[in-house]
């Protein structure tokens, strides 16, 4: 049994693959936490590791009592205002004004499986004996409002996932001023904190810091998840590294407004909470309605950082992305945008389509630009129908064009949006995120529907559901372009002004469930200028997301790695494109582009017809390797090698393993070239130490414990005619001798 329960000291003993968590009820009938770690064994009691002690000049829960306080004890779902002076998981504001409460643990059921959350994307188990569930039950008395705890631990991996609900069967009405996912006290603070950090064309760089007293937390109020912090943060002790040592894991499946924060009090003890951003929120229970917070995933591993992501890569990858495209292999595929940007007719498409067919690309995208009078970025989002003046025959008859030339054809759309220059907006200019009487910002020439509206979901769906009923369409490209200013809604009442932010998202997540589940066989990528949404719920609903608008190759190996420390590489949209780059106008070779690219799923993006008959070989090449090896790169176990964070940087690898670990491709990228430079080593990580390997272009073999523990040396490589040795890199392919 993965759950235990002691019914005589109320401890609580979660065990999975090879962790233990473990909480008891409170005298105070709160619930106090006592362990997060390595697995232990299951003893009668663990209430040697309850630390309750008298401290000086501190309030305590009972008169007469100087020992219980709880700014002292370590506790699971922390309240305000009795006795503990550190930030709380939940502040409820009551009719009377007052904001104290007092929730008591009532009962407890432990099942098998997995319940899905209202309205909320979620973990989920293939077979029931995958999870066991711990349902805990809260309850305030006075206020007659319940918390139901949902704690789920996946029996065979490092994994516990947390969420709550508020249900107010009270006849008064409450205000949920905070509603987190998580929280959790450790014993000490001795962490570094490392998150994904960043902004647009530079998304999910890591940075590491210690911590110290205080709060030191990430957030977004941007109402994505957005570029400049990612919904993830990791607490590892300072000798840890990608291989070796303790770290803990927080991710939180949830696309918008967030806050994770570490709060380290004044006895070293750092409490970490993750949920919902508390920053302009507000959510209004009235009697007989409940609120269901999105779910928190908790990760340990004792083996490092890499450790700790094939973790987050295996169970995002089998028990979050969801439909065909799960396992199913994607698809190599061009899009215009580099290409042509909004000049583009037929017969341009058609010819890129052509030539890219005959290099062996499997699927035509066809991006921004093709619907109402979209001609540049200032209209016509909103009017999903299509612009005959560039395309007489329509999308059916484009996309037939192509699909009879042996291609997919694939259809950008920015749904959440909507131009001023639009007849939807003539129509419905109400339809707009916007503050009554108050100056409405723009970005990028463009506003924000407003999804939290039922009307404004439906109609979007009418629309697009018309497209790919009509068409032969197997690919969605899901843009979104702005960040919310001004939030606001024409029809919720002014008590619920502070839950737009909120119930958008619940829209967006709404019209991505009703569009996934009409159109299963579509493969959906998400996309938000980039990565700006590049999170655990858009995972639920788009197997795969476009990583970064940047496309340099350079900039993409900070990009890719710090995006490989939460999510596996089937997530991720890399494509090669053109030189100069469009964003830092940097200029590499095609090889280390794709060499790039193929950690991901892989992809073009630039004008093909423009490509000289040398490139285009090398297209067609790599084309074929990535066919080859996509199901390696996809779901096999990957590695960080090198860290473009550490040192000069100047050096970066990484690979990847089958699951048998009879093959493997790793990466090795060099930056700038050095004068005299010392010799360069890569050790090799997930191989079979007595397993003989012949690396591809190389006569000799070498057993796995040999390329991992000795390494392997890394030749200068020789620059090309016109080339310089910057911007270089290699593949290594390694493959088991019979």
């Amino acid at each position: 049994m993965p759950i235990y329960f002691n019914p005589n000291t109320k401890e609580f003993h979660l065990q999975g693959g090879d962790i233990s968590y473990i909480f008891t009820v409170l005298k105070n009938n709160q619930l106090g936490h006592l362990y997060f770690g390595k697995k232990i064994r299951q003893r009668d009691s663990f209430q040697h590791l309850l630390t309750m002690e008298s401290r000086g000049m501190t309030a305590c829960v009972f008169e007469g009592d100087s020992s219980f306080s709880l700014d002292t004890i370590k506790q699971e779902y922390p309240c305000y205002g009795t006795t503990d002076f550190r930030e709380p998981a939940y502040h409820i504001l009551q009719e009377d004004g007052s904001r104290i409460t007092n929730f008591e643990y009532i009962s407890h059921k432990i099942f098998t499986g997995k319940p899905k959350l209202d309205g909320l994307p979620a973990t989920y188990v293939n077979s029931q004996d995958e999870a066991t569930t711990l349902e805990i039950k809260l309850y305030d008395e006075l206020i007659q409002v319940e918390i139901t705890l949902l704690y789920t631990v996946f029996e065979k991996m490092n994994v516990i996932t947390r969420s709550a609900t508020f249900m107010n069967y009270g006849k008064e009405k409450v205000n949920l001023q905070r509603a987190l996912s998580a929280s959790m006290d450790f014993f000490d603070s001795n962490f570094e904190m490392i998150q994904l950090s960043g902004a647009w064309a530079r998304e999910r760089h890591m940075k590491t810091r210690r911590l110290a007293p205080g709060i030191q937390s990430i957030s977004s109020t941007r109402g994505t998840s957005s570029s400049q912090h990612n919904p993830f943060i990791a607490l590892k002790r300072s000798d840890t590294n990608e291989f070796q040592g303790e770290v803990y894991g927080f991710s939180l499946v949830y696309s918008g407004n967030f806050l994770a924060q570490v709060e380290v009090d004044s006895f070293d003890v750092a409490r970490v909470t993750i949920g919902i951003n508390p920053f302009d929120f507000n959510w209004l229970l009235n009697s007989g309605e409940s609120f269901q917070t999105p779910e928190a995933v908790m990760v340990y591993s004792d083996h490092g950082l890499n450790s700790l992501s094939q973790t987050y890569h295996l169970l995002f990858r089998r028990n979050l992305a969801r439909g065909i495209w799960r396992d199913k292999a994607r698809p190599v595929l061009i899009n215009n945008w580099e290409a042509t940007y909004f000049k583009f007719n037929e017969n341009k498409i058609m010819e890129i389509a052509k030539q890219a067919k005959e290099l062996d690309i499997e699927l035509f995208v066809l991006d921004d630009g093709w619907f109402g009078k979209r001609n540049n970025a200032k209209t016509s989002l909103g009017d999903w129908f299509v612009n005959k003046d560039k395309l007489p025959n329509g999308i059916n008859g484009l996309a037939r064009k192509i699909t009879e030339l042996g291609m997919e054809f694939g259809l950008w759309f920015e749904p959440e949006m909507i131009s001023k220059e639009s007849e939807l907006y003539h129509q419905h200019p109400d339809w707009l995120i916007h503050v009554p009487n108050r100056r409405l910002s723009h970005g990028r020439n463009q506003f924000i529907l407003d999804f939290s509206r039922k009307e404004v979901v439906d109609h979007l769906y009418k629309v697009i559901a018309s497209i790919l009923e009509e068409a032969p369409i197997t690919y969605v490209k899901w843009d979104m372009n702005r960040n919310m200013t001004e939030i606001g809604s024409a029809v919720l009442p002014v008590e619920r002004a502070s839950e737009v932010a909120h119930r958008y998202i619940l829209g967006v997540y709404e019209l991505y469930e009703r569009l996934t589940s009409a159109f299963p066989k579509v493969l959906f990528e998400s996309c938000a200028s980039g990565g700006a949404r590049f999170d655990p719920g858009m995972l639920y609903y788009a197997p795969q997301t476009w990583t970064s608008d940047n496309t340099d190759a350079i900039e993409r190996l900070k990009i890719q790695y710090g995006t490989s420390m939460v999510y596996p590489l089937s997530s991720i949209g890399a494509h090669v494109s053109a030189v100069p780059n469009h964003q830092v106008h940097r200029t590499t070779n095609i090889e280390t582009r794709a060499n790039v690219a193929f950690f991901g799923v892989f992809g073009y993006e630039l004008d093909i017809t423009k490509l000289t008959s040398a490139e285009k070989k090398d297209v067609k090449k790599q084309v074929a390797f990535y066919k080859k090896n996509r199901e390696l790169i996809l779901n096999g176990t990957f590695y960080r090698l090198l860290s473009p964070f550490e040192g000069e940087g100047n050096a970066i690898s990484w690979m990847v393993v089958s699951k048998d670990q009879r093959e493997a491709i790793a990466a090795y990228y060099q930056i700038l070239n050095k004068p005299n430079a010392c010799l360069q080593r890569i050790y090799f990580r997930g191989l079979k130490k007595d397993i003989r390997y012949k690396i591809e272009g190389q006569s000799a073999t070498f057993y796995g414990d040999e390329l991992m523990y000795a390494g392997l040396y890394i030749e200068k490589q020789k620059a090309r005619k016109g080339e310089t040795l910057d911007f270089q890199s290699r593949l290594f392919i390694l493959k088991a001798v019979q």
